[in-house]
């Protein structure tokens, strides 16, 4: 039945949401979800929820005075060409992405040389006409013949296949569905792609738990109902089946995730076909094939390294207990490795920071690698070929190119991006706070050079704290009018993230998640101590994971903020794992249905649980969308609905819904100005901006 569109008495303003006398039993213990209908994203009920709730916050979010000038200065900012680090396949030719700013999403392009005129290989803003179709992978078969392709509708997790012949452009009647977390590894005339079976219940495609992933192999040519089924694991479930192939096409790599932190890494040797031989011993660590040198393998893992390490392995004797060590363990967290020319690129996170060395293949460091400053690399190398690039970015620098030659070590800029703001207006700082135990967090600062700690400034504390995901420094051009007003952009390095190792990740996970809310907290506490803001200036905002750590926090803590931007975020801890892929954050939260001890303490943190009716909440913008089918939206339907309802104060409590959009990737440009103009609009206002 419809809605009845009264209204809150708590804010006139507000529609008023029905509840209802649904109660769950946990160990004995019985918890109320009166809003649980809204979890059917299916029912004429729950539309015209989302119809009322998107009336008011679209007419609030419409006067609010900077939205207009936010929009204009944003599109700005927004308008410069950005241009991803070129590589060159196997047919000689070069390739990279390229946006020429305000673009939907942005363009594969193909020249004869990184240097050279570029022509369109791939526009994904010819395939829908609002810009909501975009493309995720692409590949190439190794003859370069063809070029495999994935796109995903509305920002949905969900992918499709194309087959584009690649030099005559034309694409082929090849056409997959229901993949999912997938790529496409070559194999002969055919790839191999990782997908669920179309799902039974019509309409509920973005929320339907996901089960049975599988691996099939699709020969060009032919209808994906005659695919080969690879791979299947049907006593597992719930876990991802993803595979790659070399360079020779001659090894296949299995990886099989979801049942813990780590994974399962197994070797397939086509040549001598025994099937696939499993290589690690359990899946609390992660280890994944970056490179092969004949039998040789280059392996890059956890185990046995908490930090990270390289190691080689012989495929015909590819367990783990064999692996011979290439780059030890260090003090800092080895992030990632680049093969290029005859040497080999480590890169790893010093206090969040990158540091790159140039190594010899035996694993020996060269030398260190001269970044421009303090900020993020990432490189693009391949093995035997001469040429190698990365990019370098900071909070105020954005993706400049430079060019390295592996053979003298030097480097030299290769691209510029123009963006139109006063880089030098700006510095960054990083300072070192304690948390409520004491542990030493590190965070960075960025704000107008000559800023006072006056404890006045409008203040944007970011975090997200899970996964074993850094948040080292980045450039978002949203950021930059918050700045030119004079607000302090602060990014926390929480426990739970990948900064300092799989100890400081599992320092935030499951019976430890409280340090990571408490890092937070403490976080903000700190900046108002040190006179960089105060509580009625201090915003906090956070997505996915980091939704759920500004749930949490600004239920734990309400009076510490003025403002709270839950992005959509993970909001009901008892029930987030029978949507979707869900179950797969188990590893990191643990589940209701674990233990009496795992419930109680889910529930104690839980935001959708832990608000409370009579209390004052920070003006709160809840952000969702509707094809998200990562972090179902009615995680933020069911807060948004509780915290109308519990809220005492008089700042706004809004929910906007995104349409045609998914979890964040994918976003068309236009999308993403329109969120983040609104977004900030909300922040000025309710900081008194």
């Amino acid at each position: 039945m419809p809605m009845a569109l009264t209204l809150s008495c708590n804010n006139p303003s507000l529609p008023q949401t029905r509840k209802d006398d649904t109660v769950d039993e946990y160990f004995g213990v019985q918890v109320a979800d009166p809003y649980r209908w809204l979890e059917d994203d299916n029912s004429a009920e729950t539309a015209a929820w989302v119809k009322a709730q998107s009336r008011v916050t679209e007419h609030y979010l419409k006067h609010l005075p900077a939205r207009n000038g936010l929009k204009t200065r944003l599109k700005e900012l927004c308008d410069y060409e950005r241009v991803g680090l070129p590589s060159r396949e196997n047919n000689g030719k070069w390739y990279w992405w390229r946006n020429d700013g305000l673009q939907n999403q942005s363009v594969l392009y193909e020249a004869d040389a990184p240097d050279g005129d570029p022509r369109v290989l791939l526009d994904p803003n010819t395939l829908s006409e609002d810009g909501t179709v975009a493309l995720g992978g692409v590949y190439f078969s190794r003859d370069c013949k063809w070029l495999a392709y994935a796109i995903s509708r509305s920002g949905s997790d969900w992918q499709e296949f194309y087959v584009m012949e690649t030099e005559s452009r034309k694409l082929l009647d090849d056409h997959i569905l229901w993949a999912k977390f997938s790529g496409a590894a070559w194999r002969g005339d055919g790839f191999y792609y990782s997908a669920y079976e179309a799902p039974e219940a019509e309409g509920h495609e973005y929320s339907v738990k996901n089960e049975g992933h599988k691996i099939y192999y699709h020969r060009i040519g032919t209808p994906q109902s005659e695919d080969e089924l690879f791979f299947s694991n049907p006593a597992e479930p719930q876990r991802f089946y993803t595979m790659e192939t070399n360079e020779e096409e001659t090894f296949a790599y299995l990886y099989e995730d979801g049942a813990d932190i780590g994974n399962n890494l197994y070797v397939r040797d086509f040549r001598n076909d025994k099937g696939f031989i499993l290589m690690t011993s359990d899946m609390k660590h992660r280890s994944g094939v970056v490179e092969n040198d004949g039998n040789t393998l280059y392996i890059f893992t956890n185990d046995g390294a908490p930090m990270n390490r390289l190691v080689t392995a012989d495929v015909n004797k590819p367990q783990s207990r064999f692996w011979k060590p290439l780059i030890p363990e260090s003090d800092c967290v080895l992030d990632g490795v680049t093969f290029t020319a005859d040497k080999i690129i480590a890169q790893y996170s010093k206090d969040a920071t990158t540091h790159a060395y140039l190594c010899d293949l035996k694993g020996n460091r060269l030398q260190e690698i001269a970044l421009p400053g303090a900020g993020t690399a990432g490189f693009a190398g391949k093995k035997g070929e001469p040429w190698c690039y990365y990019a370098f970015s900071s909070f105020t620098v954005p993706g400049t190119q430079y060019s390295f030659n592996p053979a003298t070590g030097e480097s030299q800029l290769y691209r510029t991006p123009d963006v139109a703001f006063d880089a030098n207006a700006f510095e960054t700082v990083q300072v070192f706070y304690p948390s409520k135990d004491g542990t030493r967090i590190p965070m960075f600062l960025t704000f107008k050079k000559g800023m006072e700690q006056n404890g006045n400034n409008p203040a944007l504390l970011y975090g997200y704290g899970g996964f074993d995901i850094s948040l080292p420094p980045s450039f978002s051009f949203s950021i930059i009018p918050f700045l030119e007003s004079g607000g302090i952009y602060a990014q926390a390095n929480l426990r739970g993230g990948g900064e300092y190792g799989e100890a400081w990740h599992l320092a935030g996970t499951k019976m430890n998640k409280q340090n990571v809310f408490d890092d937070f907290i403490a976080a903000a506490k700190w900046l108002i101590a040190e006179g960089w803001t105060c509580e009625k200036k201090l915003a906090i905002m956070g997505g996915s994971n980091g939704g759920l750590l500004v749930g949490a926090c600004m239920t734990q803590a309400p009076e510490l903020f003025a403002v709270a931007v839950p992005r959509v975020g993970v909001m009901d801890m008892l029930r987030y794992h029978k949507f979707t892929i869900g179950w797969n954050w188990a590893s990191d939260y643990g589940t209701s249905e674990d233990s009496p001890e795992m419930f109680n303490y889910l529930l104690g943190y839980s935001p959708l649980h832990n608000l409370k009716p009579g209390t004052v909440y920070p003006a709160t913008l809840v952000t969702t969308a509707d094809h998200d089918d990562r972090v179902v939206p009615a995680h933020s339907f069911k807060f948004a609905a509780t915290l109308q309802e519990c809220n005492a104060g008089p700042a706004p409590c809004l929910i906007r819904i995104d349409t045609k959009a998914g979890h964040g990737g994918g976003k068309p440009v236009e999308k993403v100005i329109e969120e983040q103009a609104d977004i900030y609009a909300f922040i000025f206002k309710n900081l008194g901006m």
